[in-house]
């Protein structure tokens, strides 16, 4: 096999398509554990509230591994890389040969050490697998318990309440604090509590309490125990790199690759969630998972594992999502830890569920928070992404709230004109 990818997430179709673009005929094999071809995980929650069917699931359609010359083996585990003889060995027994291979294995949920989490009752919340599961019991259960603060915590909170259960979320701290502020925090669980979602906030859990037969009682924190008949953890996700560990390759944070997206094997590269990869602001090596810099450093490593030579230019943090028709995005360096070297700027409308705040380094925007409207996001992460210069009154223009394209620089749109 010509191109191996192990993983079938969107960083598999960046690197299909990438490899495509360079190599029309070499011959590729996708190798997944999850039985289904890929498919937006964003998406699970709503297809566990019946707001979308396992149709829309799918984020190519199924043609487009028959155009693109693409072999499958779903519900394939990969249990060893042997990087001598370049071979895979599979679960069932079989080995695979590859030419060049990547290594987009994801995240793990990680299993917080709790007494009583393991057992039945206890659910992760991450692929259409676990969705499937938790549909079973949706219209089973009354109350539901979900330990976390992140992304996957709110979404698995907001299916379940969609269908009517009484839902709360712990959090051992505050909600998304990768990506928001407290201000940007608070009216997120203000909107999410108007729809119904309970929130305990800066709550320890101490245990998941079962009865004598081993079902869900609830989850005993710090502020007493809340009733529950299932429990949700999705107390974060760590990239899962088991197989390049024991195939010797470097691995940090996640597995480290080099602008070209390889690895320290020069046959091997990694993409998405457990690739520890340069960060476009600033310069440093880090995991950023999320969907557009997994299919971008998908996409970067099938055109390199083709040959190309382009060096990936580096992901940014951010993260756009949608709770009960309240639109948010954090873009860039957002959690400065009250650094001097920024400056911030903040408008709120706390009535209106509106909040922007954008932090500028020195004569540039380095990232913003936007809570609400959303609608010049696109501008002013491109101010960001490309690092434009900014004299006084294009900074006043932005902090108006009016981040114009106007305020590009000549050369740059003049190089989009051309390069359309």
């Amino acid at each position: 096999m010509d191109y191996l990818i192990v993983g079938n997430g969107v960083s598999a179709i960046g690197a299909i398509e990438g490899i495509r673009q360079v190599d029309a005929e070499g011959t590729i094999l996708v190798v997944s554990d999850e039985a289904v071809p890929t498919y937006g995980r964003p998406l699970i929650s709503y297809y566990l509230s019946d707001k979308i069917k396992f149709e829309t699931l799918p984020f190519r359609p199924e043609e487009f591994y028959e155009k693109n010359g693409v072999e499958m083996r779903l519900g394939s585990r990969v249990l060893s890389v042997d990087t001598d003889s370049k071979l895979l060995t599979l679960d069932c027994g079989d080995t695979i040969e590859y030419g060049k291979l990547l290594l987009a294995t994801g995240g793990t949920p990680v299993r917080p050490q709790l007494p009583g989490v393991d057992g039945p009752g206890v659910h992760n919340f991450t692929t259409v697998a676990h969705a499937e599961t938790l549909k079973e019991l949706v219209n089973k259960v009354k109350k539901v318990v979900v330990i976390g603060a992140g992304l996957i915590a709110l979404k698995a909170a907001e299916g379940f309440a969609e269908k009517g259960v009484d839902v709360t979320i712990v959090v051992r701290s505050r909600i998304m604090r990768t990506y928001f502020d407290e201000t940007a925090g608070e009216l997120i669980v203000d909107h999410l509590e108007k729809n119904g979602i309970r929130f305990l906030q800066g709550t320890a859990t101490k245990e998941i309490v079962r009865y004598e037969d081993g079902t869900i009682k609830g989850v005993d924190t710090d502020q007493g125990l809340v009733e529950a008949d299932v429990v949700i953890v999705a107390a974060g996700v760590r990239p899962n790199m088991g197989l390049a560990a024991a195939a010797g390759l470097t691995t940090k944070q996640g597995i480290r690759v080099d602008d070209f997206m390889a690895t320290s094997n020069p046959d091997i590269y990694a993409a998405g969630d457990v690739a520890e990869a340069k960060d476009l602001l600033t310069g440093e090596y880090t995991v950023r998972p999320i969907w557009p810099n997994a299919y971008t450093q998908g996409r970067y490593a099938g055109l390199n594992m083709a040959g190309a030579g382009n060096p990936y230019t580096g992901g940014m943090s951010m993260n756009s999502i949608t709770y009960y028709g309240l639109p948010t995005i954090s873009v860039g360096e957002t959690n400065l830890a009250d650094d001097d070297a920024y400056e911030t700027s903040i408008h709120l409308d706390r009535e209106n569920s509106v909040y922007r705040k954008l932090i500028f380094k020195e004569d540039t925007l380095a990232g913003c928070i936007l809570i609400g409207d959303i609608d010049a996001a696109g501008f002013y992460t491109s101010f960001i992404k490309n690092g434009f210069k900014l004299d006084a009154e294009a900074k006043a223009r932005l902090v108006e709230g009016d981040p114009s394209p106007a305020l590009w620089p000549d050369e740059f749109i003049e190089g989009m004109m051309n390069n359309p």
